[in-house]
């Protein structure tokens, strides 16, 4: 059964969990789909990337009645070896840490449930726009288990630690405005999947290169000194500066000017 779909239009890639009459929860066929749907759109030439879900649920989570069956009855073995992407990871934080890697913007529209591996999932986008109907959950203590899809890296980086601390504790599902408040959600929409679809359009538009090199820098203010970045904006800078790409986007921008800045 399929699990994913992406298809491309206009550069945008838009990467669809099709699992929607088990509310896209993750099994093995969901997981080895999503990290080949990720490998997918990092070989392309799509400047803007929009994760959604089919159905009733952006992501329930993992599927428990398969999870004995995916560890194939020795944890270790499958947890530790660091056999995923880059080396860092195994295939369950693949599956959020492939987004959070690839050198384009992407954007999670969320609704339904959002619990668990979806709200791992849903951390590794740049930005999550959700509906109202969203619920979000660090669910994995409820089953007596950790996050461990990434979201001990991810979540930080979004909410104060005493919020993560309070999502992961609890299990609790939080709201959609909860989750606003809290930085978890970047905005709202009534229909989250036309604007997300809206944003990746305009974000599309832009000089790919630039993107590209867009990305690049704001994952390196996770980890780099003030040096190190002012440094790398310098050389990003003058990659870019006075490239043909760049001296069109310059001269289609003028052309767009109202005539009073002319």
């Amino acid at each position: 059964m399929t699990r994913v779909s992406v298809t491309f239009e206009n550069h945008i890639a838009h990467v669809r969990l099709t699992r929607g009459d088990k509310m896209n929860a993750v099994d093995q066929e969901m997981i080895t789909a999503i990290i080949a749907a990720g490998q997918e759109v990092a070989a392309s030439d799509a400047r803007v990337v929009v994760l959604s879900g089919e159905g009733r649920a952006f992501c329930a989570g993992i599927d428990i009645g398969s999870l004995g069956q995916m560890l194939g009855g020795d944890p270790e073995k499958q947890l530790m070896p660091r056999t995923n992407g880059d080396g860092t990871t195994n295939q369950w934080q693949e599956v959020a840490m492939i987004w959070a890697r690839l050198p384009i913007p992407v954007i999670a529209a969320l609704h339904g449930p959002v619990f668990g591996a979806g709200c791992q999932l849903a951390l590794g986008a740049d930005i999550r726009i959700a509906g109202p109907d969203t619920k979000m959950a660090v669910m994995e203590l409820k089953w007596g288990i950790v996050p461990d899809m990434g979201g001990m890296v991810l979540l930080p980086k979004l909410v104060a630690p005493d919020v993560m601390r309070r999502l992961t504790y609890t299990a609790t599902p939080i709201s959609a405005d909860q989750a606003l408040g809290w930085g978890l959600v970047t905005e709202l929409a009534d229909d989250p999947l036309e604007a997300s679809m809206a944003l990746a359009s305009e974000i599309a538009g832009k000089s790919p290169a630039a993107i590209r090199a867009a990305k690049r820098l704001m994952v390196l203010t996770d980890t780099a000194s003030d040096e190190e970045i002012l440094l790398s904006e310098s050389q990003e800078q003058a990659a870019l500066v006075g490239t043909a790409e760049q001296m069109e986007v310059v001269a289609a921008t003028i052309q767009k000017r109202p005539a009073v800045f002319k």
